[in-house]
């Protein structure tokens, strides 16, 4: 079987130590047949726009070994799709300068510092283009501009105003500069990638300098993409469209191709048919249903899209231990922080709908692409659109109302649904945690049912489901519960009499009373009672007083508590 490329985003790559690779070439085509003079895609993180952009620069870049000889690339593209595309296609194989840009590292704590590695980034390209000033082809002029740009002011000197708002402004054009130098050199209009733009944007929302960064960004692009005669066509990624007011001002030619819009389906992630086989390949028929309930349901445009970094990620770890489970494997791609924030912000509607969302329903909310991370917050319709451009949410159908279209969405996968579970769990804990727990200690030791129903129902009223039929779910609340009463430790099902109990709570002193609960849950709110008299029959039956009896406990009381969504009841087995 071939290698798995996880965490490969280098195109030769795959074709030099023949990796396994999910063509997805004919995007060559597509672009020069269909693209603008600028496409941005938007596909959520970890979907291929990085080995996109590395397969295309693949693909059109003119290259030369060391011994100045042009590199012939079919050699890349053997067998794959590409190959049987009209000579017109075909013909522009190795023919263009390509000027490629990836601004996901840009991910540091002060604006200076983001921009500085945004610099680094920018300068590197330029030494990849050396020839442009070792070689005396383009006036004197021009190759001591790209040589000083391909050189930076120390960084100590950037903490100085003067040189920093220079250097912001010698870089801001920088990419323009490279691409007429290299029209010039090579008598050829220059292909512009640029990948992951929103990162350094996203990283700047959350730190503070977001202002600072979209001056920038905006200034290279517009150099860059717009008023740029160098340019053959550009193309961007991201994650997230954001709005023309913001960064791509003026670029009346840009062409977007979202999650949303239709055009591009197949470009990022996986198909079905593209993910089965890669199942079949590796003898994992079996686990197709499996792979189809966590990964699938994306819907771009019309298709049906599976996350290609967490079927990769799953294929490798069944490959090696055929046992192992589905994981959450995206969710350790990214901070996942907008749907912390989402969770621990949430009013009484946004709860309502998670929970819904939760338990497998679906919810309306309109439809609009112009965002900025700077206005996520300032409406709920900014933040389900963000989460489902982002791959949080995907499409169920819409719907049109006047001038506005309505998307009904739903949480995509297991996997997704995992991701907010975790955060809903965190949040919860949390508001447990910080709970004053005196009024429920001193029900408990009293006997007070009333007060324990009361202040268990008041605090999961709070919170938003997440395991309405789930009987772990409300042990393991119950038992965070319990850690402060005093003089008591309790413990979850230790062995006594004939069985093991929920919960135990063994007193430090031996005149004190153990407390016994037996938790049982019910989908219904007329069938508690039920419950209740069930937990006491199992009281009885496994002889679990006697149990603690035994064990040399001078006294024993016990309770039973039933769960149905955020109620409860509790009882004392006389």
């Amino acid at each position: 079987m071939k290698k798995i490329g996880i965490g490969y985003e280098d195109y030769k790559r795959f074709i030099d130590e023949d990796m396994y690779y999910v063509d997805k070439t004919i995007l060559i085509k597509d672009i020069v047949e269909k693209g603008g003079e600028v496409t941005l895609f938007t596909r959520p993180r970890r979907f291929g726009k990085t080995l996109a952009l590395s397969m295309l620069k693949t693909f059109f870049e003119l290259e030369y070994d060391y011994e100045g000889n042009v590199i012939d690339k079919k050699r890349y593209f053997e067998g794959k799709k590409i190959m049987n595309a009209p000579d017109k296609i075909l013909s522009m194989m190795g023919q263009y300068p390509v000027i490629k840009l990836s601004l996901k590292s840009a991910k540091q704590s002060d604006f200076v510092t983001a921009f500085m590695k945004l610099r680094d980034e920018i300068i590197l390209e330029y030494r990849r283009h050396s020839y442009l000033w070792t070689k005396e082809i383009l006036p004197e002029d021009d190759r001591e501009e790209l040589l000083l740009l391909s050189k930076a002011i120390k960084d100590k000197d950037l903490r100085d105003g003067d040189n920093l708002l220079l250097e912001i402004g010698r870089y801001s054009t920088a990419l323009k500069i490279l691409s007429e130098g290299l029209k010039k050199y090579h008598n050829k209009n220059v292909i512009i990638l640029l990948d992951e733009y929103d990162v350094p944007l996203e990283n700047a929302y959350y730190r503070g300098f977001y202002q600072e960064m979209v001056d920038f960004i905006r200034s290279l692009f517009e150099s860059a993409l717009k008023t740029n005669d160098a340019l053959e066509f550009g193309v961007v990624t991201g994650c997230l469209r954001i709005s023309k007011e913001s960064i791509f001002t003026g670029l009346n030619h840009l062409q977007i191709s979202s999650i949303y819009n239709n055009g591009y389906e197949e470009a990022f992630g996986f198909t079905e048919e593209e993910t089965e086989k890669m199942l079949i390949d590796y003898g994992m028929e079996d686990r197709i249903p499996e792979a189809k309930k966590w990964y699938n349901g994306y819907l771009f445009g019309g298709t049906e899209i599976y996350n290609p970094w967490s079927i990769i990620k799953y294929v490798s770890s069944i490959a090696i231990n055929h046992m192992k489970y589905p994981q959450a494997y995206w969710a350790n791609t990214s901070s996942n922080q907008i749907i912390k924030d989402m969770v621990w912000r949430a009013d009484t509607e946004m709860k309502r709908e998670l929970d819904v969302l939760i338990q497998g329903g679906t919810i309306e909310k309109k439809i609009h692409e112009d965002i900025t991370y700077d206005d996520i917050h300032e409406s709920e319709d900014n933040l389900w659109n963000f989460l489902f451009f982002t791959g949080y949410m995907k499409k169920v159908s819409e719907k049109k109302d006047d001038r506005d279209i309505y998307l009904i969405m739903k949480i995509p996968n297991e996997e997704i649904a995992s991701i907010y579970e975790n955060q809903i769990t965190s949040w919860f804990e949390k508001q447990v945690k910080n709970t004053d727990r005196g009024v429920l200690n001193k029900a408990v030791l009293e006997g007070d049912t009333k007060t324990i129903e009361n202040y268990v129902s008041d605090l999961l009223e709070k919170s938003i489901s997440v395991f309405d039929s789930n009987e772990s779910f409300y042990h393991g609340f119950f038992l965070s519960l319990l850690y402060d009463i005093p003089n008591y430790v309790p413990k979850s099902n230790r062995e006594e009499g004939d069985g093991r109990p929920d919960i135990v709570l063994y007193p430090d002193r031996p005149r004190d009373p153990a407390i016994i609960f037996e938790i049982k849950i019910r989908k219904k709110f007329n069938e508690m009672e039920d419950g209740l008299l069930e937990a006491y029959k199992q009281i009885r039956d496994k002889k679990y007083e006697e149990g603690v009896l035994e064990d040399g406990y001078m006294g024993v009381k016990s309770y039973g508590i039933c769960f149905c969504k955020k109620s409860c009841i509790v009882g004392k087995c006389e």
